[in-house]
């Protein structure tokens, strides 16, 4: 049973208003023989029937959890314990969507305020927010904010090319229609002291990722030395991390970031065939006005009970929309509360030992694949989990046969990113890539290698 409340009257008056006769009128676009299709189903079947064909087509996907991965770029397979889903599926959180009313909120509010404050320590920044989509746009709204920052008078971004593609795509999206110049992308990757270069008097921030696309880590001189350089033209340094690699190296609050962002999906948080995920945002006190998210507080109720509320927010729901920092209203509360239970179990030596896993594991991987015939590593310096691996023959390819013939999800194309990189993986090794499976990829690869482009 549906319900449409418009009267005869009122179509006809809204039809007159558009200036057409008819609702047909408005899907003469859409070819006739496709506007109402006739739909061929099968005869219905029973739960029991259906449950089994669903379990059918599920064996036929090639599930990560049941071959090895070496796929990584932006999303990342890490262990995450059984109590962080025990405690996500609980129906007070799952039904918990928006904290508006403190009185009947308390739960979630308080898990909010428990993560932020991780995040702030684990970022080494004062303040931390709950909501962005992902890692993209919480580097899009760290740019925006830069500028109300700036109070409009900069209109001038430097981004690093080594940002990741879609990091930087999404931040042209929200800067379209602003008479706002970006720069640096065009830049040699990976040399900060080329995007120092590019700063002027009209630059309101500074983009960057530590560790970068390609994995590597940028020193904290080198780091501070690019902050020292925006601060000094009356900038904002962002810098954009993966929030694993802090179990183990200095926070961008110890080199001088003023925002820093990230994707929160390793924190305890599944691949999720590509979302929902978790923008991760932290900044300095003095900016927190500027953020735009929800920031949840601690305070005490009139008896002097402690208790937990929305505070500082400058979102549009919560005060004049042409006073708002952003209209951003999705509510990632449950990914974040996957991270904060992920960071709470995992604590500050389970979380470097993970990193430190990562970092090991992705090491033993580069020696063994760059020394095979036809393969070298090309990531220089010093990388976390991932690198760039050089090989003989198109990647599209290499990874065709890993799959078909080895059952091994390979790296990441970055053919995807440059046509001329069509032969460059993007290898990464996290934790839960044993040495078994990266000696079983060697040998993989060496096999490949050894077949050449004959033996498709």
């Amino acid at each position: 049973m549906h319900y449409i409340p418009n009267t005869e009257a009122d179509r006809q008056e809204m039809l007159a208003r558009v200036g057409v006769s008819a609702i047909e009128t408005l899907f003469q676009d859409i070819p006739a023989e496709f506007r109402y299709p006739e739909y061929q189903l099968p005869p219905a079947l029973s739960e029991m029937e259906i449950l089994r064909e669903m379990e059918a087509l599920a064996e036929r996907d090639d599930a990560v959890d049941r071959r090895p991965c070496f796929l990584g770029a932006g999303a990342y397979r890490h262990f995450v314990p059984s109590v962080v889903q025990a405690l996500l599926q609980r129906g007070e959180f799952t039904t918990a969507y928006t904290p508006y009313q403190p009185e009947v909120s308390q739960g979630t509010l308080q898990s909010h305020f428990e993560y932020q404050s991780m995040l702030a320590a684990l970022t080494g920044m004062d303040a931390a927010i709950v909501s962005h989509y992902d890692g993209a746009t919480a580097v899009a709204e760290a740019v925006i904010m830069a500028l109300k920052v700036a109070e409009d008078k900069r209109m001038r971004i430097v981004i690093s090319p080594t940002l990741p593609s879609q990091y930087r795509e999404v931040t042209r999206t929200y800067l379209e229609g602003l008479p706002v110049t970006v720069v640096g992308e065009a830049t040699a990757p990976g040399q900060l002291n080329v995007l120092a270069e590019l700063i002027d008097a009209e630059t309101a921030c500074v983009v960057t990722a530590n560790p970068d696309f390609f994995g590597r880590l940028y020193s904290p001189a080198d780091m501070q030395a690019l902050a020292d350089r925006i601060h000094a033209a009356g900038g904002l340094l962002v810098v954009s991390v993966d929030p694993i690699s802090l179990g183990l190296f200095q926070p961008p609050g110890a080199y001088g970031a003023d925002i820093v962002t990230g994707e929160g999906q390793s924190l305890g948080n599944a691949l999720n065939f590509g979302g929902p995920y978790l923008g991760l945002f932290a900044t300095r006190m003095r900016y927190v006005r500027k953020t735009a998210g929800r920031i949840v507080g601690e305070t005490t109720d009139s008896e002097g009970r402690r208790g937990f509320t929305l505070t500082l927010s400058a979102r549009e729901q919560h005060i004049r929309r042409e006073k708002a920092s952003s209209n951003i209203c999705s509510n990632e509360a449950l990914n974040a509360l996957a991270a904060a239970i992920y960071l709470a179990v995992m604590g500050k030596q389970g979380l470097r030992q993970v990193a430190a896993l990562c970092w090991h594991n992705a090491h033993y991987a580069a020696a063994r694949l760059g020394a095979i015939d036809g393969y070298t590593v090309e990531t220089d310096g010093t990388f976390f989990k991932e690198f760039v691996l050089r090989c003989p023959l198109p990647v599209a390819e290499i990874n065709r046969r890993l799959l078909a013939k080895h059952g091994i999800i390979g790296g990441y194309d970055l053919g995807q990113v440059s046509p001329a990189r069509a032969q460059d993986m993007l290898v990464c090794v996290t934790e839960m890539n044993p040495r078994e499976e990266i000696d079983r990829l060697a040998d993989a690869l060496a096999t490949i290698a050894a077949e050449g482009d004959g033996h498709a």
